[in-house]
């Protein structure tokens, strides 16, 4: 019934296939929204940090609506995994479908469709954490939390395996400040997520080309980012050939990488790449 059960339970990596979307079944939540001004690019495309913050308005909308909102309040992202198939264009309408793809005890994997009535498509995968807002530990889902988890999914046993490891200094292509601002910092005193994707727009900026083909971006996030740390953006660029330790199926193709570091500390890291 559920597509890729028997493959989630090996090591996957950046190559991997996002589930398809459960068309028809009754517990994929979904909900429609315009596109706005603010979401867009100068050329009218969603932006991908925007994207990130649909992902994160539609996962709110639906605990709240399931009534978990005060029972599971605080949910950290481990990685987000991002392909655009299509490009979302101004005065568009948004059609976003959420679902559960794997569980485990104490996170999930979420996937998220993002349709445009145009033709743009954007496919997301998120690794959530359930937090406690007490210990601030990563804490069990509630039995009739994750009966409603299971519902569109057989994987049970979601583990977490890195996809990503971080560049050195020595090495880099490029390395840049990314100021951190007093906008880009959430509830929780940390760097929002979303703000995350705004480093991966300013790449694409300098590097329109990537964006003439479907793309696949996937960042990993490590410590959080506070507010007064100083960001370095460090860059690598994976020539194809030698890109096989990302998965056998991208070793033709270039994948670029983005280490978000304070110091020697690495907070995050990012990839690119055409899929």
């Amino acid at each position: 019934m559920f597509a890729m059960g028997v493959e989630r339970e090996t090591v996957m990596t950046l190559d991997k296939r996002l589930v398809p979307v459960l068309d028809g079944h009754p517990h994929v939540f979904e909900r429609e929204w315009p596109l706005r001004v603010a979401d867009i690019d100068r050329y009218g495309r969603l932006r991908l940090d925007a994207a990130a913050r649909h992902v994160q308005d539609i996962g709110q909308d639906q605990l709240r609506e399931l009534g978990f909102e005060d029972v599971h309040p605080l949910w950290i992202v481990r990685r987000t995994m991002m392909d655009v198939i299509n490009p979302i264009e101004f005065r568009d309408m948004l059609r976003l479908r959420r679902w559960c793809s794997a569980t485990s005890t104490r996170w999930c994997e979420k996937r998220v469709r993002i349709d445009g009535r145009k033709g743009g498509l954007i496919e997301c995968e998120a690794f959530w954490i359930n937090i406690n807002p007490n210990t601030l530990m990563p804490s069990r889902i509630s039995d009739d939390f994750m009966e409603g988890l299971r519902r569109t999914t057989d994987v049970d046993r979601l583990r977490w395996h890195p996809y990503l490891r971080p560049g050195d200094r020595d090495t880099a292509t490029e390395i840049h400040d990314y100021p951190v601002r007093f906008t880009d910092i959430d509830l929780f005193n940390h760097m929002n997520n979303a703000a995350y994707w705004s480093v991966v727009e300013d790449y694409l900026s300098a590097t329109p080309q990537l964006l003439n083909a479907p793309l696949r971006v996937t960042i990993e996030h490590e410590a959080p980012v506070s507010l007064g740390e100083k960001l370095d953006i460090i860059g690598h660029v994976h020539p194809a050939g030698s890109t096989d330790e990302f998965g056998q199926g991208l070793v033709d193709r270039t994948v670029t990488t983005l280490t978000y570091a304070v110091g020697d500390e690495t907070k995050a890291v990012a990839s690119i790449f055409a899929l």
